[in-house]
């Protein structure tokens, strides 16, 4: 029998770590991929979460307006204090 690899849990403030150190622009994505043990394809969508984000939150109150949907659903911003 061929055992079932279970799917890996990744916290959000793990994504956020892992978000911001390819906003950085210091290493390419594979790299901090292999570093943190993830697919490169889950850097780039952290990366454009985060990106997403921080755009929503430098707009005006008054200008809000909900960003188009993707396929990565993005909760509220993490506080990285």
């Amino acid at each position: 029998m061929t055992e079932s690899k279970k799917r890996k849990f990744h916290p959000p403030e793990f994504k956020a770590k892992v978000g911001l150190e390819a906003l950085g622009g210091m290493k390419t994505v594979n790299q901090i991929a292999q570093e943190f043990g993830v697919h490169p394809v889950q850097v780039g969508q952290w990366k454009s979460g985060l990106r997403a984000s921080q755009q929503y939150q430098l707009q005006k109150p008054g200008q809000r307006r909900p960003a188009a949907r993707s396929r990565v659903q993005l909760k509220p911003p993490l506080s990285l204090s």
